[in-house]
């Protein structure tokens, strides 16, 4: 049996085109102006709608001990969320955390993978590497062999960085293995100081946790990392990318020549600024709910990045969805803001987001290269995922731009206490979700199957 979506309007590599999709099995089986139902095909008429292979986030921490606390989302209810979204694929951190091999690491995060009720959304692994050794390189290698194509450093957090030398040597196996190295760019010794500084100045509340990341920090670190990279010649993957200052360093980069750079932002740093830290309920402690590192910027900032976006200088939006409820794990954090844990839900509401924002300039084939096609390119699911193509797989997100609705914490699946665009009315919602051929999600809500499985890359 196949599944015809009908009269919608086809965001493929080639452009928009009117027309129908068939989907069976695991599979696009047909792409055509009309497709003649056969008997015993389904057929949904997606007239008015936008037709997108489904959406990957490609930065995501679910079910993740981050040296404070578990994180709110497990694998099972994260990757449902995503999908009520229309996200049919995440990339999630796996972590070396020192004393732990990449070969632990990965067996446990696909162990956590498998608990529950499953995955409704597909999922990879980055392998995050926390320490160095002389049997790092062969580890890397048997995590390429595994369908890992993409690892990630720190040049902050003491528990979790690399010096520069260490980085410089994780670059040159990258290169090796044709692989990406993702990186969080903040200068630690920085933060670390500027977080001593801020506390000993009696700033304890979560104002103070911008105050110790200035955009400084995070310039310099970005400007380091790809001096790294092209000293061995590998290519760089910029997560979360939230100031004009890191912005400018990698326009630097480029304008010497410097090839295999890849630039992400996430919703946060294109729609939030800093004033969140100064929100007054919960006693003057709702600002916590925006403690997430890099921390929220200046209105300047959010307009450098939006520009950047639309000049196609950022090859990705993900979420960096890392989520912690508000009452019961943030704010253990009263009275010292470098206690509060790091991050913030995104990954339902990331795609409205991103379409109302840009609403008139994107279009739906900038949505496509930002939320699809180019992380597919960046991590190696492409040619499989990213595009409407006969053969690729049968990930597809039908979108509605005519939908309104209001996101709220008390109608989204995220299994956390708030989100950060809560009253944020959105133009457009995930109409039907399909992973693998399976129908999800219908109107953000979830509807069945659990049909998510490991991808390798």
């Amino acid at each position: 049996m196949r599944r015809i979506l009908a009269n919608g309007t086809l965001v493929t590599p080639e452009g928009l085109r009117r027309g129908d999709l068939a989907l069976e099995g695991e599979k696009i089986v047909g792409l055509a102006a009309h497709i003649e139902p056969a008997p015993g095909d389904e057929v949904e008429d997606v007239s008015g709608c936008w037709v997108f292979p489904g959406f990957i986030d490609a930065h995501t921490h679910l079910q993740c001990w981050t040296g404070m606390d578990w994180t709110a989302d497990s694998f099972e209810t994260g990757t449902r969320a995503a999908a009520c979204g229309g996200t049919t694929c995440i990339v999630d951190y796996a972590t070396a955390d020192r004393g732990v091999t990449m070969d632990e690491a990965l067996a446990e995060w696909q162990r956590r993978a498998a608990s529950g009720d499953g995955c409704t959304a597909n999922y990879g692994f980055h392998m995050a590497i926390a320490e160095w050794g002389v049997n790092s390189p062969a580890q890397m290698r048997r995590m390429r062999e595994a369908g890992v194509s993409s690892f990630k450093t720190y040049l902050a957090y003491d528990h979790l960085r690399l010096s520069d030398a260490e980085t410089l040597r994780c670059l040159e196996v990258v290169r090796d293995l044709d692989a990406v190295l993702c990186v969080h760019c903040e200068n630690g010794d920085v933060v670390n100081e500027l977080q001593r500084q801020v506390l000993a100045a009696g700033i304890t509340g979560p104002e103070g946790h911008p105050l110790s990341r200035p955009a400084e920090a995070e310039a310099d670190a970005v400007s380091r990392l790809l001096y790294l990279a092209q000293i061995a010649g590998a290519r760089a993957n910029v997560v979360h990318l939230s100031t004009e200052l890191g912005l400018l360093a990698v326009r630097a980069a480029r304008a010497r020549g410097q090839q295999g750079i890849y630039v992400e932002t996430c919703p946060q740093y294109l729609t939030l600024d800093d004033t969140r830290y100064l929100e007054a309920e919960e006693d003057g402690f709702a600002g916590a709910k925006y403690v997430m590192s890099p921390p929220l910027r200046k209105p300047s900032d959010v307009r450098a990045l939006r520009a950047a976006v639309l000049a196609g200088e950022v090859d990705s939006i993900a979420t960096d969805h890392c989520s912690f409820n508000l009452h019961g794990q943030k704010d253990r954090g009263r009275g010292d803001f470098t206690k509060i844990p790091n991050g913030g839900p995104g990954i339902e509401h990331r795609p409205a987001v991103m379409a109302t924002t840009f609403e008139g300039q994107l279009g739906p084939e900038g949505l496509c290269r930002l939320l699809s096609e180019g992380p597919a390119r960046t991590f190696g699911l492409w040619p499989e995922r990213g595009r409407l193509a006969v053969g690729a797989a049968a990930d597809v997100c039908v979108w509605d731009p005519s939908a309104r609705w209001t996101i709220s914490a008390a109608t989204q699946h995220q299994a956390v206490d708030y989100t950060p665009w809560e009253g944020f009315e959105a133009h457009g919602q995930a109409h039907l979700v399909y992973v693998g051929g399976e129908l999800v999600a219908r109107d953000g809500e979830p509807c069945g199957p659990t049909p998510g499985h490991y991808v390798a890359r």
